[in-house]
Order: structure tokens, then sequence, then C-alpha cells
């Protein structure tokens, strides 16, 4: 088992309606995701639903860009209705930060070197503070200080700089006093955001968030991703995670679960690389197939991730090979032709048509989760 780099625990929401998230000190590694599109005050009601949706998918917190002072009062109005703990992300103007420290924000997210000087960062702890607010830095390769970047351009490994970068601003942060922070340094390399994240971790106490920044669509962007989180991760590395996609928060969500759980099968460590919910097995499909594995499981993917339960749905496309390879199946669906059959670890308990297959899989799987709760 690798050990966790040992980190300061720190704690966000857990004040009036918002849950309580602690990041670091050995709890398990949290995942949040980034709200994709501009709020307003009408549709706040749809947020709220996907919200609570993105909570049962394993989503812990959310991060929102405020671009200005309206959206701080609207996403200021959207933190009163949701339990899940938001995020406020600015950046250039130090006077929206404050603004969002008057409502329940859970974290404030700020770029010290684009935020207005030293001058206006210490404002803004002053305030988070009073409100007991804790504060991620975030380190971007694209907005790094004007003269480190010039040490870039004069041949200063891009790694180095981010770590130097992180440097200076948590030295800001630890002058004030405020301890109650998270840093994130990411690139949109993965090998300088392995580096530049393995030479902070072993300098810093504070909790790390993860994540390669401007990764790409779906398939790269999972990709990329995973190459640098699984590292970072089997090392001891990162408190929370975060998979940037080209792509639905969702599957942002659902990336970062697996993306967990691929790193606890490889260490072992299943404390702090916990993912609990519903283990899919799934065969790519052949010209063998058939049962259609790709719609069955685009259909009930959003269902199945939602569970909280550790258990493991396998859906295969022919009755060759389906149910031996997936015998350790707490619950599986295949077939041939307008023949389904549901089985459960190995054995065939249902012979349906396909036109039965869901309500029969419902059935199933309900009692398989019921199960799962004794």
């Amino acid at each position: 088992m690798i050990l966790e780099k040992t980190t300061n625990t720190v704690k966000i929401g857990g004040f009036s309606h918002i849950r309580s998230v602690s990041i670091g000190g050995g709890f398990p590694v949290v995942i949040q995701t980034m709200w994709k599109d501009r709020l307003n005050f009408s549709n706040l009601d749809e947020a709220v639903t996907r919200i609570e949706l993105l909570g049962e998918l394993g989503c812990s917190l959310l991060r929102v860009a405020i671009p200005d002072i309206q959206s701080a009062d609207i996403v200021g109005r959207l933190a009163q209705m949701v339990s899940m703990p938001l995020v406020a992300d600015v950046h250039f103007d130090y006077k929206i930060a404050l603004r969002c420290l008057d409502f329940p924000i859970a974290k404030l997210r700020i770029n010290p070197g684009n935020i207005g000087g030293k001058d206006k960062t210490l404002v803004i702890l002053e305030k988070a503070a009073k409100h007991d607010i804790p504060i991620r830095i975030g380190i971007n390769s694209g907005s790094l200080p004007a003269d480190i970047r010039k040490k870039v351009e004069e041949g200063l490994d891009t790694s180095e700089a981010l770590v130097q970068t992180a440097e200076r601003e948590l030295a800001v942060l630890e002058k004030f006093g405020y301890n109650k922070h998270v840093i994130s340094m990411k690139t949109s390399t993965i090998a300088d955001t392995i580096k530049a994240n393995r030479i902070l971790a072993g300098r810093i106490q504070s909790p790390i968030h993860l994540g390669v920044t401007e990764a790409g669509p779906l398939i790269s962007g999972t990709v990329r991703n995973t190459a640098a989180l699984i590292t970072l991760l089997a090392e001891g590395i990162g408190n929370t995670i975060r998979v940037s996609l080209s792509g639905s928060m969702e599957d942002e969500v659902i990336a970062g679960k697996e993306i967990l759980r691929a790193a606890a099968e490889i260490t072992s460590d299943n404390k702090r690389l916990k993912c609990s919910g519903v283990k899919i097995v799934s065969c790519p499909r052949c010209g063998r197939h058939g049962f259609d594995t790709h719609s069955f499981t685009a259909k009930w993917m959003p269902r199945l991730y939602a569970l909280d339960k550790d258990i493991t749905i396998a859906i295969m496309g022919c009755e060759v090979n389906g149910l031996q390879e997936a015998k350790h199946a707490d619950l599986g669906i295949t077939g041939a032709g307008n023949k389904v059959l549901i089985f459960k670890s190995g054995k065939v308990i249902k012979t349906i048509t396909s036109d039965q297959a869901d309500a029969a899989f419902e059935e199933e799987l309900n009692k398989v989760c019921s199960k799962a709760e004794n």
C-alpha cells in the first residue's frame, strides 16, 4: 500500500445547510467538477435539480466561475438553495471575491497572480478568515507572474516555475497566518503536471488538488487525466481531483470515480482512494454480439452510477462468453436474438424476450440493492 503524503486537513462547508467535506489529513480523495454554463436567476431551479444528480453520482464539490458581480449574486442565491458545497472561482477583480464571501460560499478559488497584487489578496484573506472560508490557490501555466514567466522564456523548467509560483503565493497566506487553504498546479501537459506536483508535495503540507487542464474531449481528456492522476495518486499525492473535459459535468464525475477505483486497484489503498458505488463491467461488442450492450449501457449508466451500492453489474454482448467472463457480477444481462438472459454470479435466473429486458433487469436490480443494504 502506498502511504499518503502527510497533509493538513481543510474542512469545507459544514455550516448552515451546507454539507461538510474534509480534504487532506487522511480523508478519502474528493471528486469535484465545474459548472459548465452561465447561470441566471431564472434557471436556478433547474440547476438545483442537476446539482442533486451530480451529488448522487459522487461529486462532493462544485466549482462555479464568477466573472462579474451579478454572477456573484446569482451563485450566492444558488448557494442558499443547495447543500452541495460551492466553490466560487474568481479572477482579475478582488471585489468580486469579496462579494462572494457575503453568501454561504463554501470555498473561494483565486489566482493571486491575477487578482490585483498582494494588497488585494490580503483584503480577501481578511474577509475569508472572518467567515472561516477556505481558499484554493490555483496556479496555471498560462497565468504565471511576469518575472517567473520571463525565467521560463530564458529556460526555467515549466514545472519548477509552477512550484516557485505556488511557494510564493503560499508564503503570503503563511505570513497572514491563514492555513485553511488548498493548492493546485495545473498544466495541459501530463509530464509537467506530474513533475510539478511531485516537487511541491515534498515541500508542503497543504492539501493538493489535482487535474490536467484543457485536457480535451471525452476520450482524449479522460486518457490524459488518467495518466497523470493515477501516477500521482498511486504515489500518495493528491487529496481532491477534477477530470477536466470538453464534455458534461456528469462525465467528469464518472471519470473521476473510475480513476479513483483504478488507483485503488493498483495500490490496494481502499481507504484514501475510496470509491463506493456500482462497478459496471460491459463488453465492447463484436460481430458475435446478440445483445446491444451499447444502447443498454447508455440507458442505464446514469441510474447505475447514482446508486451508492458496492455491487458489480455486467452488461455482456453474447451468451457465449457473457456468463463466464462476468460470473463474479452480482447481476448481469446478456442475450441472443430476441432472447435475453438475466444472471447472478454466473447462473441464469431469468430468460425473457428483449421487450421485457428493462423491466426484468430493474426488478432484479432492486433485489440486489436491497440485499446489499442488509
